[in-house]
């Protein structure tokens, strides 16, 4: 069996008293696990290195791998049966539940155990719906509740984009309809090039001159 332990932070940071991965990594090595093989990864590392710890790990030669969020998508290691998130108020819903989603591949029982000293409403109420459910679809309309829309575009660059014409916690549908759209148009004409999407390339000329000044 194999574990994940997971960390917001690479390194330290002196705004936030968080314990970085690379200092976990340290403790644990040198320490309550020096009698096994601990690795370390994290986005800041090279390519190759990445790949290498990946491919330890998922042949058995690490047995604990202490990491940041980039085992969050892509990573199938079925051995893998316990994480442990630190300072798991540190992530949204859904990312927890992708997070979580690395474990239980296999045969073996799967539990992922959140670490938080936050007592705060919304970090409550949060890991209340991980306990409670394992459904994505009800994960991610519970995640939008608490954390707003957001401006995708704007300051607020957290959660979905404010819509003028639709919301989008019940009109699932219509926004579905809209990204096939979307879809469609960005496969015929990429660069909206053609004179059919004059006007919306204004559209997107005016939005990203608004907000980045481009």
């Amino acid at each position: 069996m194999q574990a994940y332990v997971v960390c917001p932070l690479v390194e330290e940071s002196e705004e936030l008293n968080i314990t970085p991965a690379e200092e976990y990594y340290k403790i644990l090595s040198e320490g309550y696990f020096r009698d096994y093989r601990v690795g370390l990864l994290h986005g800041q590392m090279k390519s190759a290195d990445k790949d290498r710890i990946m491919r330890d790990f998922a042949n058995g030669t690490i047995q604990l791998l202490v990491s940041t969020v980039v085992i969050e998508v892509g990573v199938d290691v079925p051995n893998a049966a316990v994480m442990v998130i630190e300072n798991a108020e540190r992530f949204g819903l859904s990312q927890l539940h992708q997070l979580r989603g690395r474990i239980g591949r296999g045969s073996e029982k799967s539990t992922c155990i959140l670490i938080s000293d936050a007592q705060n409403e919304e970090a409550t109420q949060r890991f209340k719906i991980m306990c409670e459910t394992s459904d994505g679809f009800k994960i991610a309309n519970e995640d939008l509740k608490l954390r707003g829309p957001g401006d995708f575009f704007g300051k607020r660059q957290h959660g979905l984009p404010k819509l003028s014409l639709a919301d989008i916690l019940t009109d699932t549908e219509l926004l579905m309809k809209a990204q096939r759209s979307a879809a469609e148009i960005i496969e015929k004409d990429k660069a909206l090039e053609l004179p059919e999407h004059a006007r919306l390339r204004r559209q997107v000329d005016r939005m990203f001159s608004e907000n980045y000044g481009v």
